[in-house]
């Protein structure tokens, strides 16, 4: 007879909440157990968890709290469930993002199934066309200072899950774990790098700011990528007038904006800026500006459009030194290929969507340090850069998609 348990979830969500969690990998938990040291006993692992989370006797354990330095500076704290904790959000997320999804604006972009930053760079751009300005908007600290009355307000209009609402309370009030082992109670927010984490934030700016400005403001249109947003407006003082409402109404629902990163921003390279307005802003690694296009009939004239921002270009090249390629003298021309080429082909198809030409510098870094691998490993040819140039050039005549930003440009050494 089967057993039975006061909540309905089946062992068959949790084997596929596993599943889902090994694709994505992470990092271990408080408890230091890794997928691989869960995975040697997956079995028995994985009915303890199912037997807990159907008899709602689950209780999370702590978070474990990292800090990681931001782009902008400063430091941001993520907080890295256990692996079970990270199949058990999971369950939960599976059962929950269904009931909300179809209720989420269109223009929500972040953390969304088939939906992506890609996709609100693309209407941010169209969308700079057609008016003159821009409110870029960041909201300081979102994850550690989501009001949970608020928050579980939305989420009890979702859904009558017992089960779902049980796990999601417990989660809320898990404390973070510091590496010296001291445990720090938290009074508000979600742990950011938690499994459900992103759908909890997005529900709670669901009613913040998408529904806000239906109401309010709905001839705006917005963008929003999670905490990071832009409202294009017809003039300066709709931008201002916009900007001061957002201040009161985040400072209302436990949030605030940014002072550094909200801004107007004006896109009319025709018209003269204001006090305090400026004309450029990052969005989601781009950076919006005028520049030159071309159009379709071959004229050149100055557009308001994206290209890789300077952050993230500073981001990318800190990754390859991060590389050492040099120190890889082990390693055969092949093997760095192989070791190397899903990253890059992945900046290229991101950052390559909208100006590619802007990424010619970025990947001309990338083949200097090939050059200093051939001139490490390869002693006696890579005595002189000229040498060198003329090695990796060969490389490149004979095989021209080894690396994939050779796709894009070529070497140096084969020009």
């Amino acid at each position: 007879m089967a057993e039975a348990k006061p909540f309905g979830i089946s062992k068959r969500a949790v084997w596929e909440a596993y599943q889902r969690v090994k694709e994505n990998r992470g990092a271990a938990g408080v408890d230091g157990q890794s997928l691989e040291d869960f995975e040697r006993d997956l079995a028995n692992n994985l009915y303890t968890l199912w037997n807990r989370l159907a008899s709602g006797s689950y209780f999370p354990p702590p978070v474990l709290a990292v800090e990681i330095p931001k782009a902008c500076g400063g430091k941001r704290r993520l907080g890295v469930p256990t692996v079970s904790d990270r199949i058990a959000q999971m369950v939960v997320k599976k059962a929950f993002e269904p009931e909300v999804e179809p209720y989420f604006h269109p223009d929500s972009y972040g953390y969304r199934p088939g939906k992506s930053a890609l996709q609100a760079v693309g209407v941010t751009r169209q969308r700079c066309w057609q008016y003159d300005y821009v409110l870029e908007f960041d909201i300081k600290g979102l994850f550690d200072a989501i009001d949970r009355r608020l928050l579980m307000r939305a989420v009890a209009k979702h859904t009558d899950c017992r089960w779902v609402r049980l796990y999601i309370e417990r989660w809320l009030v898990a404390p973070f774990a510091q590496a010296d082992g001291t445990r720090v109670a938290r009074t508000s927010g979600t742990p950011q790098g938690g499994v459900v984490s992103p759908l909890l934030a997005n529900l709670f700016l669901h009613y913040v700011f998408d529904k806000w400005m239906d109401r309010h403001c709905a001839v705006q249109p917005f963008a929003r990528y999670a905490d990071d947003g832009v409202v294009h407006c017809r003039s300066e003082a709709q931008a201002r007038w916009l900007k001061a409402r957002l201040d009161e109404r985040f400072r209302d629902c436990g949030l605030a904006l940014h002072p550094e990163k909200t801004r107007v921003v004006c896109c009319n390279v025709t018209k003269p800026l204001g006090e305090g307005v400026h004309k450029t802003f990052d969005f989601l690694g781009y950076c919006f500006r005028p520049r030159l296009v071309r159009r379709r009939n071959g004229r050149m004239v100055v557009g308001f459009t994206p290209a890789i921002s300077q952050a993230a270009a500073k981001r990318v090249r800190a990754e390859v030194r991060r590389w050492r390629l040099h120190r890889r003298t082990f390693a055969s021309v092949q093997d760095l290929a192989q070791a190397v080429n899903p990253v890059i082909r992945g900046w290229i198809q991101y950052y390559g969507a909208y100006n590619r030409s802007a990424l010619v510098p970025l990947l001309r870094h990338i083949d200097w340090h090939l050059l200093k691998w051939v001139k490490t490993k390869y002693r006696k040819r890579g005595r002189s850069w000229r040498r060198a140039r003329r090695w990796l050039g060969r490389v490149a005549r004979h095989q021209s998609a080894l690396f994939a930003h050779w796709r894009v440009v070529r070497p140096c050494a084969a020009e």
